[in-house]
C-alpha cells in the first residue's frame, strides 16, 4: 500500500496539468500558477489515449494499453538502451515509467468520480469547449490542419477520439475544482515567517556589462617573422589608449581591433552578466569591474594570452529584495502549497477506490517492449 500511495501522491500533480493545460472549468481564468507547472511529470502533454495495443492494465474496469505507454516512452528513451543491457536499464527507467502510468491511472480514476458526480449536466457547454480544444490544436499548427490530424494520429488518436479525451478532462477538472476548499485569508504573520525561511530565494546577485576590446597575440598579423607578437599587442593596447583617451569611439576600435566574441556584431557589447559566471581569462574583467566606475575605461589587462581593454557600461550591486518587494510572490507560494496539501488528500482518497490489476507484469512488459525497439 505504501508504495501505491507514494506513486499516486505522485500522479495526483496531473490535476494541476488538468487546470493548466486546458481551459478551467467554466471560470474565465486558470485556477492554478505558472509554478504549479514545474510539478508537472514529463512528457503530460503526450498522455491521450491510443486505441489499441497489446498487453492492458485493467483500471477500475477501463483498460490501459501498453501501446499507450510504450508509444511515447520510447521516443523518449531512445538512446539510453542502445547504451547499457536491460537489467541496467530497467532500473533507470521504470521510475519514470511508474510516474507516466500512474498518471494515466489517475486520468481514469478522476474521470470516472467526475462523471459518477456531475453526469453530463454540461451538455451543449461540454462540447462547445471541447471544440474549442481542437481549434486550439490547430492553432498549434499554424492553422494547417492536415499537420494536426497527422500529429494526432502519430499519438494513436483521431478528432472524435481527441475530442472525448477534450470532455474527460473538462469533466475531470470542474471535479477538482469541486473538491478544493475554500482557501482562508493569508495572515501578515504567514508571509513574515515565509519570507524569513526564504530570503535565499529573493536575491538579485550582482551584475555588470561592459564593452571589450579583447587583443589575442597569436591572431596578430606581423609584418615579419622576427616580430614579436606579444610586443606588438601591448604596443596596440598602449595606442589604442591614448585614441580612446583623445575620444575615439571604443565600438569602432573593437570592430577593428579586438578578436574577441561580439567584435562585429555589437562592436564588442557584452550582455549583462553576473561577475562569478565569467570564466578565465575573462575573470580578470570581473576583478577590475570591482574598483571601476560606470563609463570609464581602464587601463590594459595582460593575462597571458589576452589583453583587455573594458569599457564598464552598467554595475549593479547584489542585494536582498525587501519583504515589500516579494509580498505579491510570498502569497502565490502559501496559495500553491496550500492547494497542493489539499491535492494530497484528495489523492489518499482516490487511492482507496482504485482497483488496479496486473500492475507489477504490465510495467514489465512496457520495459521490455521500450527497450527492444529502441535497439532493433
Amino acid at each position: 500500500m505504501d508504495k501505491k500511495i507514494h506513486a499516486l501522491l505522485r500522479a495526483i500533480l496531473i490535476l494541476s496539468f488538468c487546470i493548466l493545460f486546458l481551459p478551467v472549468g467554466f471560470n474565465s481564468k486558470p485556477e492554478f500558477t505558472e509554478e504549479e507547472l514545474a510539478l508537472i511529470p514529463f512528457a503530460q502533454t503526450t498522455n491521450l489515449p491510443a486505441p489499441s495495443g497489446g498487453f492492458v492494465l485493467s483500471v477500475n474496469g477501463e483498460t490501459i494499453t501498453s501501446d499507450e505507454i510504450v508509444l511515447p516512452l520510447a521516443d523518449h528513451f531512445k538512446d539510453l538502451p542502445r547504451q547499457t543491457d536491460f537489467e541496467q536499464f530497467k532500473v533507470q527507467a521504470k521510475p519514470q515509467l511508474e510516474q507516466f502510468l500512474v498518471t494515466k491511472i489517475s486520468n481514469i480514476i478522476l474521470y470516472q468520480l467526475a462523471h459518477k458526480e456531475l453526469g453530463e449536466n454540461f451538455g451543449d457547454m461540454l462540447e462547445k469547449i471541447a471544440n474549442t480544444e481542437v481549434r486550439k490544436f490547430i492553432v498549434r499548427f499554424d492553422g494547417d490542419t492536415a499537420k494536426a490530424e497527422q500529429a494526432l494520429k502519430e499519438m494513436g488518436m483521431d478528432w472524435v477520439s481527441y475530442k472525448e479525451y477534450q470532455r474527460k478532462m473538462i469533466l475531470t477538472q470542474s471535479y477538482v475544482h469541486k473538491q478544493l476548499p475554500e482557501q482562508k485569508p493569508i495572515t501578515h504573520s504567514e508571509l513574515v515567517g515565509a519570507y524569513e525561511s526564504m530570503k535565499y530565494e529573493f536575491v538579485v546577485p550582482p551584475m555588470i556589462q561592459f564593452q571589450l576590446i579583447d587583443i589575442q597575440p597569436d591572431k596578430l598579423q606581423l609584418a615579419g617573422t622576427n616580430e614579436d607578437s606579444r610586443k606588438k599587442a601591448k604596443q596596440t593596447a598602449e595606442d589604442l589608449i591614448i585614441r580612446l583617451k583623445n575620444g575615439a569611439d571604443f565600438g569602432q576600435l573593437a570592430k577593428e581591433y579586438s578578436h574577441g566574441p561580439y567584435r562585429k556584431s555589437s562592436a564588442g557589447i557584452w550582455k549583462p552578466v553576473q561577475p562569478d559566471n565569467l570564466v578565465e581569462p575573462y575573470d580578470a574583467i570581473a576583478k577590475e569591474a570591482e574598483v571601476m566606475k560606470v563609463g570609464g575605461i581602464s587601463e590594459p589587462i595582460d593575462t597571458g594570452e589576452h589583453i583587455f581593454i573594458v569599457k564598464l557600461l552598467d554595475k549593479q550591486q547584489g542585494v536582498n529584495r525587501t519583504f515589500e518587494e516579494v509580498q505579491g510572490q510570498l502569497k502565490e507560494k502559501i496559495s500553491f502549497e496550500r492547494r497542493r496539501r489539499a491535492i494530497d488528500e484528495i489523492g489518499f482518497k482516490l487511492i482507496q477506490q482504485a482497483t488496479i490489476g496486473n500492475k507489477e507484469a504490465f510495467e514489465e512488459f512496457c520495459l521490455r517492449e521500450i527497450y527492444r525497439r529502441c535497439t532493433q
